[in-house]
C-alpha cells in the first residue's frame, strides 16, 4: 500500500521500500520556467541530503533523483514529534551542530521532519535547504526549532536546553545562540498589523 502527502512543495509517495518526492508544478509560474526551477531545487536538495550525509549526520539514502523527483530509502522509525524528551534533544543537537559545521542550513528544523530509528535521527525534508557560513542564517535555523518545541510541546524549555547542550559541540555555538537571541528580540517588537 502507497501513502501520499500533498503538501505546499511537493507530493511524497511512501511505499514499503523508498520514498518518492515530487516537486509540485506552480500554476502562476510559466510552464518552462517552473519546470527548470522545480529540476535545480531536486538537485540541490538531492545534493544536499548527500552532503550532510557525508558529514556523519542520518539522512535517507538517495536512490535515484530525475527532473522534479527524488527517490530515496525510507526510513521506518518513529516520528520525532511523537517521542521526543531531553535525551533526543540533545541528540538533535550534535546533528544540527554537524549540520552548520558544514555550513548546512535545514531551513525547516522541527520535530516532525526528524525520524527516531535504531537510536538515531534521521532528518528528512530538506526542501528549504541551502547551504550557508553566516551566523544569521543559523541563528535562523535554530529559531525555527526553538518556536517549534515552543508551539508544540509543554516541557518545551527542558527540550531546548538539552537541544543547547548538543549543539554546544559546534565551536561556533555561542556566536549561533549570541544571534539566535537577537533574532527573538527583533520578532518580540515587530508589530503585528
Amino acid at each position: 500500500m502507497v501513502k501520499t502527502f500533498i503538501g505546499g512543495e511537493a507530493v511524497v509517495k511512501i511505499y514499503e521500500d523508498k520514498v518518492e518526492k515530487v516537486r509540485r508544478a506552480k500554476k502562476y509560474r510559466v510552464k518552462e520556467l517552473d519546470r527548470l526551477i522545480r529540476a535545480k531545487r531536486t538537485a540541490s536538495e538531492a545534493k544536499i541530503i548527500s552532503m550532510a550525509r557525508k558529514v556523519g549526520v542520518p539522512t535517507p539514502i538517495i536512490l535515484d533523483v530525475f527532473d522534479t523527483t527524488i527517490v530515496m530509502e525510507r526510513i521506518d522509525g518513529e516520528l520525532v514529534k511523537d517521542i521526543i524528551d531531553e535525551e533526543i534533544c540533545r541528540k538533535i543537537g550534535k546533528e544540527v551542530a554537524k549540520l552548520h559545521s558544514a555550513g548546512i542550513i535545514h531551513g525547516d528544523l522541527t520535530p516532525k521532519n526528524m525520524i527516531y530509528k535504531d537510536g538515531k535521527i534521521f532528518f528528512i525534508d530538506f526542501g528549504l535547504s541551502f547551504h550557508d557560513e553566516r551566523l544569521e542564517a543559523k541563528g535562523v535555523d535554530i529559531h525555527v526549532f526553538y518556536e517549534a518545541l515552543k508551539a508544540e510541546f509543554d516541557q518545551w524549555e527542558s527540550l531546548w536546553n538539552a537541544f543547547i547542550e548538543g549543539y554546544s559541540s559546534y565551536d561556533k555555538y555561542k556566536q549561533v545562540v549570541e544571534r539566535f537571541r537577537e533574532i527573538q528580540m527583533r520578532g518580540r517588537y515587530t508589530s503585528k498589523e
